[in-house]
């Protein structure tokens, strides 16, 4: 009994001392895997088909086509390297290249191109496999900058936009045996390729004292900080030759006052118009779209245009949609009806002799806010190398779909060089509520909103003033409430009323012009005057934000002083 008593203690000694064996060589090698370096190698899943293309030190899960000079890339990659600079429409292959100079036009599997409307012929084409696009390398080269390296033997292909910043980093000397590039931000990771002492790298980005790399040749992976010095910062050159860029005219050091003449069918008499002091531009309302395939009206006339160069005034002719959607949806979405509207305007301004033209689309649908961008991006460099400056109308920021979601500002902001925020209708003819036509507040605050959310710098911003005002008529109908209906009204009809009627304006600390009202029956009737003092305060307006001028809708409306008080408080120095 005691014996075996004893046996059993043994055996269970035993046991212990080998499960404790047994725990201690399990620590023993996963301390040791876990603290010695992974010395396998490893091919990386990119290098199973030649030409993966690399973009900031990362795989973007393509390949190249062709090799050297006839290198193609996929459409998706060029579009991430140089965004609204490419635009590709998928039902009739077309590609455009937009910059800020150029626009480069072909079609997939041609050669044929056009360069500034002028013959360009493509050394490779745009060509389709498997359902992805693939564009020619060369004339994102000439036109973009952009560098292609192809390393060898890898065949991996790197990508750079010019302007790009790369930090270098290099194997020291010191590191004879040089270091590993491992797949991960760990040595435990296999390793993808032996660096020699004097190695020179491209640095990504850092993770847990692991740098993130592209070698020489093309691959990409991570070394130990330790193991690298930093080297200068590698800036990306263009290498395309570079051309004076267009540089708007501004009225000669002063703001622009411009005002649009709105013309419905005759020209007005121009020996009538009279002085205009202080006015530098004229826009005319005289281009209208008037089919879906691009086809535009014209009512422009020589006569006026050689009145406004007599008095030393500008003409930027305005170029209406004639607030059609439909017609405009079909007009903007195909490059030929957008090329068609481009060569108008240019054969216009080439015949009245004009200096500018003044995009006007409104009443757009939302779904067209890229092609309005890119006619933009089309008409922009021609009409720019014919000298004409460019302008386009935008309405204050709402939530209205037709009339300002459809408006990319900050994108259209960078495209012309001058944007007129038409800072007036806050309550438009028909609104339920009577109110200001642009109350100083509103305008205020609608300008603000497009120089802080849209980044539109304040001297391509111009403000929109409003000549005209409204009288309201309140009637009471019943129980169904108040009826409102309005009326437009110059500033001498104002003042004639005001005259006529003996009514004694008050100043309206919440729109920041004079009021007015009276009854009429049993209706009142309302009026925020615009007026000289009201005119003043939108000038010191544009001045307190640095704005390029002022644009006001429209000659006809104001009284006689307004010019005079306008330009003075305009062109003043704070």
């Amino acid at each position: 009994m005691t014996g075996s008593r004893r046996s059993r203690k043994r055996s269970g000694a035993w046991l212990i001392f080998l499960l404790v064996f047994v725990i201690a060589a399990v620590a023993a090698a996963w301390w040791k895997s876990s603290h010695s370096a992974n010395t396998s190698y490893s091919k990386p899943s990119y290098t199973s088909n030649p030409f993966p293309v690399m973009v900031q030190g990362k795989w973007t899960d393509a390949y190249a086509q062709g090799t050297k000079e006839g290198l193609l890339i996929p459409l998706e990659i060029a579009q991430q390297l140089l965004g609204d600079g490419i635009h590709y429409e998928e039902k009739t292959e077309t590609i455009i290249l937009t910059t800020d100079t150029k626009v480069l036009h072909f079609k997939t599997g041609k050669l044929d191109a056009t360069l500034n409307q002028k013959p360009f012929a493509l050394r490779f084409a745009a060509k389709k496999v498997n359902e992805t696009l693939y564009l020619p390398v060369a004339p994102l080269t000439e036109l973009f900058g952009v560098k292609a390296e192809i390393s060898e033997p890898s065949a991996i292909v790197s990508l750079f936009k010019p302007g790009e910043a790369v930090q270098h980093a290099g194997v020291p000397d010191e590191k004879a045996k040089g270091i590993k590039l491992r797949e991960g931000p760990d040595k435990s990771y296999p390793i993808v390729e032996d660096l020699p002492a004097g190695a020179d790298l491209r640095l990504w980005g850092e993770t847990d004292g692991w740098y993130q790399v592209q070698s020489k040749s093309g691959h990409i992976g991570f070394v130990a900080k330790g193991g690298v010095t930093l080297l200068p910062v590698e800036t990306i050159t263009a290498d395309i030759t570079s051309e004076e860029p267009f540089v708007a005219w501004k009225g000669r050091g002063k703001r622009i006052n411009l005002t649009w003449e709105a013309v419905y069918s005759a020209n007005p008499d121009t020996d009538k118009i009279g002085e205009l002091p202080g006015v530098n531009v004229v826009s005319p309302s005289w281009f209208e779209l008037i089919d879906g395939k691009g086809s535009i009206s014209s009512k422009a006339d020589a006569g006026y245009s050689a009145w406004a160069r007599s008095k030393g005034i500008h003409v930027w002719g305005l170029f209406s949609n004639g607030f059609e959607p439909d017609r405009t949806h079909a007009a903007l979405a195909a490059y030929e009806s957008r090329f068609k509207m481009i060569q108008q305007m240019l054969a216009y301004a080439k015949t009245f002799k004009l200096q500018g033209i003044n995009i006007d689309f409104e009443n757009v649908y939302t779904k067209d806010k890229e092609n309005l961008v890119q006619f933009m991006r089309e008409m922009t460099p021609l009409l720019h190398e014919q000298n004409l400056v460019v302008s386009i109308d935008v309405t204050p920021k709402s939530n209205s779909e037709m009339w300002s979601v459809f408006l990319d500002r900050e994108r259209l902001g960078a495209i012309v060089d001058f944007m007129m925020v038409m800072a007036y209708d806050e309550h438009w003819a028909s609104s339920p509520v009577s109110g200001s036509v642009s109350s100083l507040p509103w305008a205020e605050t609608s300008v603000r909103r497009i120089l802080k959310e849209d980044g539109v710098p304040a001297d391509k911003l111009i403000l929109g003033i409003p000549l005209y005002t409204r009288i309201w008529t309140e009637e009471p109908k019943g129980a169904e409430g108040v009826e409102v209906s309005s009326k437009t009204m110059d500033m001498d009809a104002v003042k004639d009323l005001i005259k006529e009627k003996k009514l004694k304006p008050a100043f309206s600390e919440v729109t920041g012009q004079r009021y007015v009202e009276f009854k009429e029956g049993n209706a009142v009737k309302k009026i925020w005057i615009e007026d000289a003092a009201s005119i003043k305060a939108r000038a010191e307006l544009a001045k307190k934000y640095n704005l390029a001028g002022v644009a006001s809708w429209r000659r006809g409306f104001e009284s006689a002083d307004i010019w005079g008080v306008l330009d003075k408080a305009l062109q003043s120095r704070p």
